[in-house]
């Protein structure tokens, strides 16, 4: 009778019975571990995703680098294949392989890409196109109005999707929305398919409180439209300007937009929970800036870090000069600068680029006794978290390239059981 019983259970989990229903996949860019300790410190309680039951750590290095870009570590995160810097969805000798995302949509579950940069950056791509290059982004916004992987895509980008590839989208499906009020207000039951545009190129930074809709409002949508799938969903919600903030060493942005996808994160789990049926898993595609809390001094001023206006230097550079930059400074971050800055931001302003704002984010996080080591991507390895039918399973150190063949056997998706071929790029 026992041998009968663990036969028929094996039969049950064969045939998928068992699997779970739907993933909420949410990637902060950028965002390591010192990210999200700085951010719990500056609010003064752990992070919603810190409590999450089960947790590990990840490499994640590229196909030809240890320090990856978005785009292969993307890549990896979407289809449990490493290629190379740059490129999105295709091996390293240019055959592109199966998303996560096209093999739910073999099994019918609905999909969706939520993002605060635009949706055809680097990591929402790598869930629905191929490229070769991930500058290809009029590619990529054409392969996800002509495709059917995605059923919604929130975030920026309106620069990439021409007014006949809009028309393009609604004769596809797409319902088009642009702003805060229309997302808010669209009614789950009336759409099919969702295409929200919600700036030309990223969204605004949190920090600086602009008319736009916020993560946690997309994924609550997202979600509310997704989940009535009967069989299912796979939703990805990128915190993709954490990365942007630590490129340029602007931790209170950094911060915000931290922030920001934490509260993403308690929507998912709020749902999950509710649900019974959703596996959670947080993670970020590498760490950016090589952010060091301490600068040598075994101190970090958090005090200092909230004094600090509620401002980006991307917005501050709109009113900075090389003329005033002393006065604005010192009005933004009540900082009386150095000579020795005053010097460093004089010659930052001859180099131009991004230079002087770089050089302000050195500046203000030096104050806090805050230090970075670079203003581009580090090898070092990211936090998962993960909560949830399957949840035990995102622990332990693992490659980024695991993350989606274990959701694929959870949620029994069958990944890579299709070939190069069933996909049709660029035409």
């Amino acid at each position: 009778m026992r041998k009968a019983l663990v036969f028929l259970l094996l039969s049950l989990l064969a045939v998928g019975l068992f699997a779970v229903k739907n993933v909420i996949f949410l990637i902060g860019d950028g965002m390591g571990l010192a990210h999200i300790t700085l951010t719990s410190y500056f609010v003064g309680k752990p992070l919603e995703m810190m409590k999450m039951p089960y947790s590990g750590l990840m490499y994640t290095y590229s196909a030809n680098s240890f320090v990856t870009d978005s785009a292969a570590a993307g890549t990896a995160l979407a289809t449990g294949y490493k290629t190379f810097n740059g490129m999105i969805c295709m091996t390293p000798d240019g055959k592109p392989v199966m998303t996560l995302f096209e093999a739910a949509k073999k099994v019918g579950k609905a999909t969706g890409v939520v993002t605060t940069t635009r949706v055809t950056h680097a990591t929402p791509a790598a869930f629905y196109a191929h490229v070769k290059n991930r500058d290809e982004e009029k590619e990529i916004a054409r392969q996800l109005v002509e495709g059917t992987t995605i059923d919604v895509a929130f975030g920026g980008g309106m620069k990439h999707f021409s007014e006949e590839l809009l028309e393009k989208a609604k004769a596809n499906g797409f319902t088009v929305v642009t702003t805060r009020e229309e997302l808010l207000n669209l009614d789950p039951s009336a759409v099919k398919r969702v295409l929200g545009i919600f700036a030309r190129s990223h969204l605004s930074y949190y920090v600086d409180g602009e008319d736009r809709p916020s993560l946690a409002e997309m994924t609550r949508k997202a979600i509310e439209i997704l989940s009535k799938n009967e069989e299912g969903f796979f939703l990805m919600v990128e915190g993709g300007r954490i990365d942007h903030a630590a490129h340029g060493n602007d931790v209170v942005a950094m911060i915000y937009d931290t922030i920001e996808f934490d509260e993403a994160v308690k929507v998912a789990l709020e749902f999950a929970k509710k649900d019974g049926d959703t596996l959670v898993v947080v993670t970020a595609d590498h760490e950016t800036g090589g952010l060091g809390l301490s600068n040598g001094k075994y101190a970090i001023d958090v005090e200092k870090l909230r004094s600090y206006s509620k401002i980006s230097i991307e917005k501050l550079m709109k009113e900075i000069t090389p003329d005033n930059f002393k006065e604005v400074i010192k009005k933004y971050y009540g900082i009386d600068l150095s000579d020795e800055e005053v010097e460093a931001l004089k010659k930052a302003f001859e180099k131009g680029g991004y230079a002087p704002s770089n050089t302000i984010g050195e500046i203000i996080s030096a104050h806090a006794l805050i230090g970075w080591t670079t203003h581009t991507h580090s090898a070092i390895m990211v936090p998962v978290f993960a909560e949830g039918p399957g949840a035990e399973e995102f622990t332990g150190i693992m490659d980024n390239t695991d993350i989606p063949k274990m959701i694929a056997e959870l949620t029994d998706v069958p990944l890579h059981e299709y070939y190069f071929t069933e996909i049709a790029v660029g035409e």
